[in-house]
């Protein structure tokens, strides 16, 4: 079956196109002026006048199934991918979390493919996540690949953290097997001490501690740590997730000139939203923005936009996490370290990155496309997925840059009661979605059914 899209302004990563686009069998065949409608029924032209026509989104850092101690996100693989697909996002590649004490690697992975097989309404795949390191991890890493799971995250923070040594022997072991070693990049004893003080100091009730046991430099001092350790090991490329402040920055871009592989992702949330959001207030919504890192100071998020359009910044994604509200609330009302972190935002991602970088001026069309769908699809191996070129994938997302819209809980996707992006206005959102060239998302409505999406067998990574 052939699909045409007509009259919509192509936009790669490098280039802006008058371009229509045929698609057979769900692959582009064909990207050019003027391409002929007669073999093409008229039933499957779609016509996206006045619409940017690009790849669709690649969100390589969620976590739509995750569950900790007791509670479990609110949404889980049909509904954050359902809000996906709502905002233009066609794959993700799933983080999941830590599984039980000495399991082995393939435990949590194989977990989730089962609870994804059949819910997935977009393409996905998974990291492999390391809580412990033993003479198995090597042969567990590449058994890994071997599935197609092509990077592997190690925490340098929380009960499963990995220490200097073992991230060593993690890192050559990756480096063997083809696989990126992905790092939450924060310091465990900095903010283990800071919270202690807290503790013993200051009001637990009050969200506005919590960025206050998570300072910059916690950040700065592990990325910088993950550089040396990485080039102790060989100079093994690596990728910090999540990166949230101007001084972590610095640190990426001190080593960058010096020929070091480090890749780099943020998140909407660092870019558009601030500190005072921790404000105390009656209603205990600053409870809403405990995560991990936390929100930063305006001069931070000035700091990343600068970082995207320079090129010092790769990818941005979401870290899509939905704990409730009421789960935040319940947990932390009395004590906001004990609140499950996370916030949700997959279905926004692309909507905040045009209006508020785009159209802004912040960031051009092809640099949009670059951190939202190509890059992202490079760095994380994802064969067919994030570039609009002959022979790959049909997922397009077709994008109005005139729609408006007020971003409020009510009227997303995400199975959540809240967003912490509620109240901003934002200009251009989806229209029409494409996985593999058929419709997934049209006129504000997705009608595909659950197991639409497939697993995604990614390849080796960035050349390393």
């Amino acid at each position: 079956m052939s699909t045409l899209v007509v009259n919509g302004k192509v936009v790669t990563a490098t280039a802006v196109l008058e371009s229509d686009i045929l698609i057979e069998d769900g692959r582009i065949a064909a990207i050019a002026e003027n391409i002929g409608r007669e073999s093409v029924a008229r039933d499957e032209i779609i016509d996206a006048s006045g619409c940017y026509v690009m790849p669709g989104g690649v969100d390589v850092h969620t976590h739509c199934n995750l569950q900790v101690g007791s509670e479990k996100v609110s949404d889980g693989f049909y509904h954050a991918s359902l809000a996906a697909a709502h905002g233009g996002t066609t794959s993700i590649v799933e983080h999941p979390g830590f599984g039980p004490e000495g399991c082995d690697l393939n435990y949590q992975v194989d977990l989730y493919r089962r609870e994804a097989s059949g819910e997935m309404l977009v393409d996905y795949g998974f990291h492999g996540v390391l809580q412990h390191v033993d003479e198995k991890t090597p042969a567990a890493i590449q058994d890994l690949m071997d599935q197609g799971i092509s990077s592997a995250k190690v925490y340098l923070t929380y009960a499963g953290r990995l220490d200097d040594e073992e991230i060593i022997r993690v890192l050559k072991a990756c480096h063997a097997a083809g696989t990126l070693t992905a790092f939450h990049a924060e310091n465990h004893a900095i903010i283990s001490s800071l919270t202690a003080s807290l503790r013993k100091t200051a009001r637990l009730s009050d969200p506005g501690n919590h960025p206050r046991s998570r300072p910059d430099y916690a950040e700065a001092e592990a990325v910088g740590r993950l550089i040396a350790l990485a080039r102790a090991a060989g100079n093994v490329p690596i990728y910090i997730v999540h990166l949230s402040t101007a001084a972590g920055l610095e640190v990426v871009r001190a080593a960058r000139k010096e020929g070091f592989p480090v890749h780099v992702e943020t998140c909407p949330q660092y870019l558009c939203l601030t500190e005072s959001c921790y404000e105390e207030r009656e209603d205990g919504r600053g409870l809403q923005y405990i995560m991990a890192p936390p929100l930063r100071r305006e001069e931070d998020c000035e700091a990343l936009w600068e970082g995207l359009a320079d090129g010092s910044i790769d990818v941005v994604a979401t870290d899509h996490c939905s704990f409730s509200f009421a789960q935040k609330y319940k947990r932390g009302k009395e004590d906001i370290f004990a609140a499950p972190g996370g916030i949700p935002g997959i279905e926004t991602r692309i909507p905040i990155l045009f209006s508020e970088g785009v159209l802004k001026n912040r960031i051009d069309l092809n640099r949009f496309v670059q951190l939202v769908a190509t890059t992202p699809a490079r760095i994380m191996g994802l064969p067919g997925k994030g570039e609009i070129a002959v022979g790959n994938d049909a997922d397009l997302l077709i994008l109005n840059p005139e729609t408006k819209q007020t971003i409020s809980a009510a009227t997303l996707h995400q199975h959540v009661d809240y967003s912490p992006f509620a109240g901003m206005t934002v200009t251009g959102w989806p229209a029409t979605v494409l996985l593999r060239g058929e419709i997934l998302l049209c006129d504000g409505e997705v009608s595909a059914p659950a197991g639409t999406g497939r697993f995604i067998s990614r390849t080796a990574t960035i050349p390393t």
